[in-house]
């Protein structure tokens, strides 16, 4: 499996999660962002590690704003509400959920 390859390129301001593994209570997946600009809020019930593996983007959390590039990480605490505000061209993410 080749983590950066790209089988359906979603649509512009949008995304698509494909999960990888789900093994007990971890879940892994692949997400790939396509230049979103419209800010996209979450509010997860498990907490998230993530990883973004190609492109920049911009999130905030609690009120601050994170930027990030590639091989930059961030860990999101359960039901902790997170926007991504925008991303460059194609973004693409390993998130890993623990419930």
């Amino acid at each position: 499996m080749n983590i950066y390859e790209i089988k359906n390129l979603p649509e512009i301001d949008s995304e698509i999660f494909e999960t990888l593994l789900k093994y007990k209570n971890v879940e892994i997946k692949k997400i790939i962002s396509n230049t979103l600009k419209t800010p996209q809020t979450f509010i997860q019930k498990e907490d998230e590690f993530v990883v973004l593996l190609k492109g920049c983007a911009k999130i905030e959390i609690n009120g601050e704003i994170k930027k990030l590039k590639s091989g930059d990480t961030l860990f999101i605490p359960a039901n902790t509400p997170h926007t991504l505000l925008k991303t460059k061209k194609i973004a693409i993410w390993l998130a890993v959920h623990i419930y």
